[in-house]
């Protein structure tokens, strides 16, 4: 099966940016697309980027568009989540995960249609 592993979380004051990473390594599958979902205490897991294989498209969920940015290295089979004017609303665990192909009728932002998941990287912006 695939592995994911992520990097780069860590503690940031409002305003500030990060980088995450995520490695992909084992099986890999042609066309798949790439998710990052952040859990906060408490809450559920939420969509947060997606892009597909090509790095041609993107999706975004509203509360982070115009500060975060995704991208894809796929030489390196990494993806990137850049995050810019980060706000203490922004912390929790941030996941990667696996959509191996189209799936008919389920949506990007669904995390039910992702496939392999890392083990999360903490990001925790100070007020």
């Amino acid at each position: 099966q695939v592995q994911l592993v992520e990097s780069g979380g860590g503690l940031v004051q409002a305003g500030g940016s990060l980088r995450l990473s995520c490695v992909v390594s084992g099986r890999t599958f042609s066309n798949y697309v790439m998710g990052w979902f952040r859990q906060a205490p408490g809450k559920e897991r939420e969509f947060v980027a997606a892009i597909t294989w090509s790095g041609a498209t993107t999706y975004y969920a509203d509360s982070v568009k115009g500060r975060f940015t995704i991208s894809r290295d796929n030489a390196k089979n990494t993806v990137y989540l850049q995050e810019n004017s980060v706000k203490p609303e922004d912390t929790a665990v941030y996941y990667c995960a696996v959509r191996t192909g189209v799936i008919i009728g389920t949506s990007i932002r669904a995390a039910a249609s992702y496939s392999y998941w890392g083990q999360g990287t903490q990001v925790t912006v100070s007020s």
